[in-house]
């Protein structure tokens, strides 16, 4: 069983658009996952800009890897480096906690987390 960051069963980040690693909604991760898929986020235009900036451009659509392309608001599996890379530079998006992989805490802690998580 997978467990998020809580310590408690890893919860679906997105359907629509399909997200993760294995493209079944859940931020899990494998060894040849060098991304390290794990941070559950709901991107925001800031982000997406930064990360187009940094060479990781997430609006555009690419149908050939089946990626409709981001849009503000949408839920996705981040990479643990390129989220931790936007939070030093203020362009963190919000996390959920409960869909975010437990392996994320390998590269960053908890308080840190909790300080973007998503308020509905």
């Amino acid at each position: 069983m997978e467990l998020n960051v809580l310590g408690k069963p890893l919860k679906n980040c997105c359907n629509s658009p399909v997200t993760g690693y294995y493209r079944d909604g859940f931020c899990k991760t494998a060894e040849n996952d060098a991304g390290t898929h794990t941070i559950c986020a709901i991107v925001t235009e800031d982000f997406l800009e930064y990360s187009a900036s940094q060479g990781n451009d997430l609006i555009t659509p690419k149908p050939y890897w089946n990626f409709p392309g981001l849009k503000p608001g949408d839920k996705w599996c981040l990479c643990i480096s390129r989220w931790l890379q936007a939070e030093k530079v203020g362009k963190a998006p919000f996390v959920i906690l409960e869909a975010t992989h437990i392996k994320s805490l390998q590269y960053t802690s908890l308080e840190i987390l909790k300080k973007y998580t998503f308020k509905e």
